[in-house]
């Protein structure tokens, strides 16, 4: 079994290569099944109904997101509306949707995705690595792929999920930090791990928004709106091939592939 996973995809450059790139990848490397990270699909921050509208007649299996699920109030209802949207697990009960999805591959081979946000600089949620075991416990004994979105800051965090999840889960993929790192591995157990797959969008950038506008921030200490950049797009993604008897990761490999759109 071949796992895409696309890594956060930022506003309208980073959806325009995912539209553009998605069905020639899923065809020319026989993808199976499909994960995207939308937290910022919606302007950077958040997700909306036009965002999903957008991306619905792609072959996308689920989406995952994190901290920024929050930030577009008329996306919140699409968290009950859509099975396959969702949010880190680790949020507190009372929290409109869910962080575990169990979909299908066209063969009818089962693929469970959890969603988790870390803690490491971010807000104080109750702990992701707890929420990950019991999100385990829970699964059917059918379901033997299980792909793991870790929306964290800190990378020590991230790979410590990876070894703390290793040989229970196939995948522990990073998100949040937008920059690629080039530690994809599988781990002794045969969980794959990648401690941040990237961003979709622009690479002209800081962190996928317009360097003028984040150094205004950083040279100045003073507030300064951020507005998506448009230069030298990029889809990040990472494949894992998977056996789908025993849920074990074969291989994981990055990429990082330019849009000239």
């Amino acid at each position: 079994m071949r796992i895409l996973f696309v890594g956060d995809v930022i506003g309208r450059p980073g959806r325009r290569a995912l539209r553009e790139l998605l069905p020639e990848l899923r065809s020319e490397r026989s993808i199976d099944y499909t994960v995207v990270n939308i937290e910022n699909a919606a302007g950077g921050f958040g997700v909306n109904p036009g965002v999903l509208e957008e991306l619905a007649d792609l072959e996308i299996d689920c989406y995952t997101t994190g901290n920024h699920v929050w930030d577009k109030r008329d996306g919140l209802s699409l968290l009950e509306q859509h099975p396959n949207l969702l949010r880190p697990a680790n949020y507190p009960r009372g929290n409109p949707g869910s962080g575990l999805y169990v979909g299908e591959t066209a063969t009818g081979e089962k693929i469970a995705t959890i969603n988790l946000e870390g803690q490491v600089f971010m807000k104080p949620l109750p702990s992701p690595f707890e929420a990950a075991d019991r999100l385990l416990e829970r699964l059917p004994d059918d379901v033997r792929v299980v792909l793991v979105d870790f929306h964290a800051e800190a990378t020590s965090e991230k790979q410590a999920m990876g070894f703390h999840l290793d040989g229970r889960v196939t995948a522990v993929v990073g998100t949040h930090t937008h920059v690629p790192t080039a530690d994809a591995r599988v781990l002794p157990g045969g969980t794959a791990l990648q401690t941040d797959v990237g961003m979709t969008g622009p690479y002209e950038s800081i962190i996928g928004f317009r360097h003028d506008k984040v150094l205004r921030r950083f040279a100045l200490q003073r507030n300064a709106p951020f507005e998506v950049a448009k230069r030298d797009v990029r889809v990040a993604a990472c494949i894992v091939d998977a056996d789908a008897e025993t849920g074990r990761a074969r291989s994981i490999e990055a990429l990082l592939i330019p849009f000239a759109g």
